[in-house]
């Protein structure tokens, strides 16, 4: 006989006295007490999670109100202390404006009697002037940041000679491609993708490199320092010439990268320079941008220390200076070559801080503006001008 008919047999005898129907309603009864606990229980859980959660919501909720108050107090902190910093600003532009510190210009009174000897050996008495020029820079009226392109130090310019609008990009203080983009809007927009390249036959060195009449003029080192001519029409060296200058030392104190910085102003090129037996001081040379020959060399009373970067307005140098933790490029030495700026009452001209040290600044003479490279970033200033006078 099978086991579960057996059972069945066995179940249905039970079930049919009263005894077992009695025992199996008491059976039944108790799994349903159960069964009613055990969802009490559960119940009871559930509305104690649902509590928790709620509560938990509202704290979360309570924190992020909490959060975005604390966000809004620190944006309006943030803005009240940027409104301070820039009041800052403006009080020591105003105080610096009000006490300004010494400039160190031309002031033969000021010059040893074995410079003066030394100057006069050399006829470097007084530059003549081959214009009419009779520009002074007076401040900074304006700055325009285009873009942050690049290495941390380089340079950018446009051809003072030319009708095109072309900007030519050198990216790093040694490399041998030059950007090239045909008008502002295009570099400000275009990535590199979009320049045109223009491949150097030999590298340059620095960030002391000009366009000028259709030619770069860029500094090349190998044994000795080099002026290369460089027609950028037809993408040959015009010519070269060696920098006459012996014992060669960086220029600028911040800037170790240059020993030579060529300038363009409404004269013509000029290069800035320092040497070993001039070693505290920078020098000033006139080129001729077709020969490349020197015409004349003068020995400024303008300091190497803490100098950054130069650049030439009518034939007048003006030497920026910075600190060695970044802090307000400044013009503190400027230098005429003809002799006319007067040698008291030159204000100094300060430019906005904004990022590092200048790794260049080069002056366009046609739009009286100067293009710099400032840690990457570049950066146009509108320069305002007054008229110099006779000492």
């Amino acid at each position: 006989m099978q086991p579960q008919f057996l059972f069945m047999v066995v179940l249905s005898a039970f079930v049919s006295t009263g005894r077992g129907q009695q025992s199996l309603m008491e059976y039944m009864e108790r799994r349903i007490v159960l069964l009613e606990e055990r969802l009490t229980q559960w119940h009871d859980q559930s509305s104690r999670q649902s509590a928790e959660l709620r509560e938990f919501k509202n704290k979360v909720l309570t924190m992020l109100e909490n959060i975005d108050k604390d966000k809004d107090a620190w944006r309006n902190e943030m803005e009240n202390t940027n409104i301070r910093v820039e009041r800052l600003e403006r009080e020591v532009d105003y105080l610096e404006t009000q006490n300004p510190a010494p400039p160190c210009v031309e002031v033969d009174e000021k010059l040893t009697e074995l410079q003066l000897n030394k100057a006069q050996k050399k006829k470097k008495e007084k530059y003549e002037k081959l214009t009419d020029c009779s520009d002074a820079i007076s401040q900074v009226t304006a700055m325009k940041i285009l873009k942050r392109f690049g290495s941390t130090s380089g340079l950018w310019t446009k051809d003072p000679l030319a009708t095109s609008d072309k900007i030519y990009i050198f990216d790093g203080t040694g490399n041998d491609t030059v950007y090239v983009y045909p008008r502002m809007r295009d570099f400000t927009l275009a990535s590199t993708r979009k320049a045109a390249r223009v491949k150097l036959p030999y590298p340059w060195i620095g960030t002391g490199h000009v366009v000028y009449g259709g030619h770069l003029y860029y500094i090349r080192q190998q044994n000795e320092f080099q002026v290369i001519k460089f027609d950028l029409s037809n993408k040959t060296v015009v010519d070269s010439a060696v920098f006459p200058v012996e014992q060669q030392v960086p220029v600028y104190g911040l800037s170790s990268f240059n020993y030579i910085d060529i300038a363009a102003d409404e004269e013509g090129l000029w290069a800035i320079y320092a040497t070993k037996e001039n070693e505290k001081n920078i020098c000033l040379a006139k080129i001729d941008p077709l020969t490349l020959g020197i015409e004349q060399m003068w020995d400024t009373p303008c300091p190497i220390e803490n100098a950054e970067t130069a650049f030439v307005v009518c034939g007048a140098v003006y030497v920026v200076y910075n600190a060695k933790l970044p802090s307000r490029s400044r013009v503190q030495c400027i230098f005429d070559a003809s002799g006319t700026m007067p040698g008291e009452d030159l204000p100094l001209v300060y430019f906005p801080k904004r990022y590092g040290a200048h790794s260049s600044m080069k002056y366009n003479p046609k739009e009286k503006q100067i293009y710099a490279w400032d840690d990457g970033y570049q950066i146009i200033y509108k320069l305002g001008m007054k008229a110099k006078e006779e000492s």
